[in-house]
């Protein structure tokens, strides 16, 4: 025989007048579950009818991705990503070996100042802040720029007219994970004016290119911070007529050496392939 005590009985009476009071005087609206679908429904398929056609496409949320991104919506340029995970950030949301402290060299601090990311000098010109509000900060920045999302999204190809790239091909994530026999989900295409690679190391974007003979990639080489970011800054550009390579895509391309978990060379490669971008939007 199981016996519930005086304070129990109590807090099951407090408990069922609380809710019975709240069943006479709701505290939220009185909405469905249908209304809660066709809120989610209806909301992305205009959202997603009105970045079929886009100004500027960056493949990739990483830091380079986002940076870009937000400087070409800030410009007033319809801007779209595609990320194939569910989150944003990439491995902006936690430094080396499973430390979430990411550095910064000079004078990419200037872009935490611009966007509002507190941080600290450990050395003459290094800088450490905490990786999940430095990612959580850049992600804000560039919503409200005016950036759309699609994530769960992956990259499937190009769209190429008359050399030029004018657009990808894109399909559900969870698509890739299943058995083809299973999934014979052909994907869609969606336009752009120009197309930012900025996959990281896998620069999904260009060897797609290089798997028809487009282009040449080198592969990025062996981790040399001093070398690396200055190099993918300056080798941000457009490798082929409407696609620009930026962040670590940039090493892989260009056979540069990685730089390991500093970020400062992908933020201003992002500015960078803004400004490249702008240059030929022009």
């Amino acid at each position: 025989m199981v016996v519930i005590s005086k304070s129990a009985k109590q807090a099951v009476a407090i408990s069922s007048v609380v809710y019975r009071k709240g069943v006479d005087s709701m505290i939220f609206s009185e909405i469905s579950e249908k209304q809660v679908t066709r809120a989610i429904v209806s909301e992305f398929a205009k959202e997603f009818e009105d970045h079929i056609e886009n100004d500027v496409i960056v493949i990739g949320a990483g830091p380079s991705g986002l940076i870009a991104a937000r400087e070409f919506a800030g410009k007033g340029e319809k801007t779209l990503i595609i990320e194939s995970n569910n989150y944003l950030g990439g491995g902006f949301w936690i430094g080396g070996y499973l430390m979430n402290k990411v550095t910064f060299r000079a004078p990419s601090q200037e872009i935490l100042d611009e966007i509002g990311v507190p941080y600290k000098e450990v050395e003459e010109g290094l800088y450490v802040a905490d990786g999940p509000h430095a990612c959580s900060k850049l992600i804000a920045a560039a919503c409200d720029a005016g950036v759309k999302v699609l994530n769960m999204t992956q990259f499937d190809d190009v769209v190429i007219k008359e050399g030029r790239v004018c657009g990808v091909v894109i399909n559900w994530t969870p698509v890739s994970a299943l058995p083809r026999s299973i999934t014979c989900v052909d994907p869609v295409g969606i336009g752009s004016k120009l197309v930012i690679d900025a996959t990281g190391h896998d620069a999904v974007v260009v060897r797609s290119l290089e798997k028809r003979g487009l282009v040449d990639i080198k592969g990025f080489g062996p981790m040399w911070v001093e070398k690396s970011e200055d190099a993918v800054v300056e080798h941000t550009k457009e490798v082929y007529p409407g696609l620009i390579v930026a962040g670590m895509a940039v090493a892989t391309t260009f056979g540069l050496p990685r730089m390991g978990p500093t970020f400062g060379g992908m933020l201003l490669s992002g500015k960078r392939a803004a400004e490249v971008a702008m240059g030929v939007l022009k």
